[in-house]
């Protein structure tokens, strides 16, 4: 398992590194572990230099199976449902594949492997209908998180097949933040700041001169987090140097010490949406996109085919409860033609990161300049 969340998490920060090129002030959010079910649902089907390409950006050729089963085991098995205690539900971790294409060998292959969803539409005739189709299932599958996922154009009658791929998390809180003490706090901008002190893993990291803190859901197989620089401008050095070797030791048990902590987080929503083809692109992952090269010869070894659009949409939000995410990728394929340990305040920028414990699984990544 070790293999497959260090690919799904570098891939995530090299992703995260081509976003912010044109990001800085910004905030950022989306789901490495969407976003790699994705690709390897296309890298199912590619062969030659186009597999070689999506291999080195999201998963090493001998890991491709291994993901596949991966992603079987923690979702379509493992957490699919609600985890429930006392009668509520803590947390629930639901990822979905589904394919809607008329090549019905892909179809079949992808379905045993993957257990992705199939639906025919009809592209090439009612392409506004079968957009529309493709964006309700997103939506529903969200809890109505992810509308729009492919806006009016993005989708058009050269269409065979579109892969979507949706995530949706809400977790409540171990230790929850109580209403009565959420006021603002910042006097430039009325930011909501949740506070509590209780006991937490927290760590500084001298090199970066910033603080991680761990704040566990219930249940405590998921967490949140938060890289915090200790100065306001001090975001920049952190993402420079943030590795997934530095990522991993950083939040080691070597690191981490649990101690009492006042922690001041602001409440905020976020929701991104991109399309990923040019930072995709950037990564390494060039001819599945060009009519001339892309070889998804494994789709339909009768049709020439290339990968026309990665579309990516997520959405997060932290209150006092918990946190609620969602995300969704499409691909659309057409014919070719701290220093004390006792405060973190959580009042400038900041990266987050929402993981699974027991595989170390970066679900989500995501940077808040401005709640």
């Amino acid at each position: 398992m070790g293999s497959i969340s260090q690919a799904i998490t570098e891939m995530g920060l090299d992703l995260y590194n081509e976003l912010n090129k044109n990001s800085a002030n910004k905030n950022i959010f989306f789901s490495p572990m969407s976003i790699s079910a994705g690709l390897v649902m296309v890298l199912l089907g590619a062969r030659g230099n186009t597999a070689n390409q999506m291999q080195m950006v999201s998963v090493n050729k001998t890991h491709v199976h291994a993901f596949i089963f991966y992603i079987m085991a923690f979702f379509l098995i493992g957490l699919s449902h609600p985890v429930s205690y006392g009668g509520s539900d803590l947390w629930i971790l639901t990822l979905i594949n589904y394919l809607y294409i008329t090549v019905q060998q892909y179809l079949e292959c992808t379905k045993e492997l993957y257990g992705a969803m199939l639906q025919t539409v009809d592209f090439g005739s009612a392409t506004e209908a079968a957009r529309q189709t493709i964006n309700s299932w997103v939506e529903s599958k969200t809890q109505g998180k992810i509308r729009e996922l492919f806006v009016p154009g993005v989708i058009d009658s050269t269409a065979v097949l579109v892969l979507v791929n949706a995530i949706y998390f809400k977790a409540n809180w171990e230790y929850k933040f109580e209403e009565k003490h959420t006021m603002p706090r910042n006097e430039s901008k009325s930011v909501q700041m949740m506070y509590q002190k209780d006991r937490f893993k927290i760590a500084h990291i001298q090199e970066m001169n910033a603080q991680i803190l761990m704040l566990p859901y219930a249940g405590k197989s998921l967490n949140m987090i938060i890289l915090l620089p200790d100065d306001i401008t001090g975001l920049e050095q952190v993402e420079r140097a943030m590795t997934y070797e530095k990522l991993t030791h950083w939040t080691s048990l070597e690191s981490m010490r649990e101690r009492e902590v006042e922690v001041y987080l602001p409440r905020f929503k976020l929701e991104d949406t991109f399309e990923l083809n040019l930072p995709l692109k950037e990564m390494g992952m060039i001819d599945v996109f060009k009519q001339s090269k892309a070889d998804l010869s494994g789709m339909a070894p009768s049709r020439r085919l290339f990968l026309s659009k990665v579309v990516h949409k997520a959405y997060v939000e932290v209150n006092e409860e918990g946190t609620l995410a969602a995300a969704a990728t499409g691909s659309v394929v057409v014919n070719r033609s701290y220093p004390s340990g006792a405060l973190f305040m959580a009042d400038h920028p900041f990266l987050f990161f929402i993981q699974h414990n027991p595989t170390n699984t970066i679900l989500f990544l995501g940077k808040l300049c401005s709640p």
